[in-house]
């Protein structure tokens, strides 16, 4: 198992770092300074590699489990990654990224507008409307028995969040809403009403562009 001290000098992320800055270093560089050596078998330039394919596959669905399925990586080096992302999701989104239209919403999860598959996914804002994290609740057809208000409001709840706003894409391209959204829709903001979390609006996404509820007045 080789450190990184113990790479070769142009195999040295370290030392790139200090010569050339952090925009120089290749996703993997950086990760192998997070993770700082290898394991058995194998080095920590090369388990950086596996890592970083690993989040090009779905970066949105990382999780553990799939962190653990790298052979060799435990439970602590993983850890240790899921902890730099909550980090960087906690401070870089919170201060970057404030919702002011439905058009923000909709770059900000622009990556789903060619999803094969429907995603339904939650973004959680603070008082002053700023987001502070987003999750993939579901995946599949939309439809209430699918969307339980509890999986969507329990985060909004541990983390303390003011108001949420749900989206999720149409894989056909059709931005009218259906049957099925309207009414997920309604169950879920009485719900909010409930909890004191306001929903602020529902997105659908497509490769055609976004379709607001809250524009359209039905929210």
């Amino acid at each position: 198992m080789k450190k990184l001290k113990e790479l070769e000098n142009l195999d040295k992320p370290r030392e790139k770092l200090i010569k050339k800055g952090l925009k120089a270093l290749k996703d993997y560089e950086l990760m192998a300074i997070l993770l700082g050596s290898g394991v058995k078998n194998k080095d920590v330039l090369k388990l950086s590699k596996e890592i970083i394919n690993l989040f090009q596959k779905d970066f949105n669905l990382l999780n553990l489990e799939k962190l653990l399925s790298i052979h060799g990586l435990g439970i602590a080096k993983a850890s240790q990654i899921l902890s730099a992302i909550e980090l960087s999701k906690r401070y870089l989104i919170k201060q970057n990224k404030k919702i002011t239209s439905p058009k923000d919403i909709y770059y900000e999860l622009k990556e789903y507008q060619n999803k094969k598959q429907e995603y339904f996914i939650a973004l959680y804002l603070d008082g002053a409307n700023y987001l502070c994290f987003k999750e993939v609740i579901t995946i599949g057809i939309l439809n209430q028995s699918l969307v339980h208000p509890r999986e969507v409001f329990a985060p909004a709840i541990e983390n303390r969040c003011a108001s949420i706003i749900i989206a999720h894409n149409h894989p056909s391209g059709e931005l009218i809403p259906s049957e099925a959204d309207i009414k997920v829709t309604k169950r879920l903001k009485e719900s909010g009403k409930i909890l004191g979390i306001e929903l602020l609006d529902h997105i659908i996404i497509s490769k055609d562009g976004f379709y607001s509820f809250s524009e359209n007045m039905l929210i």
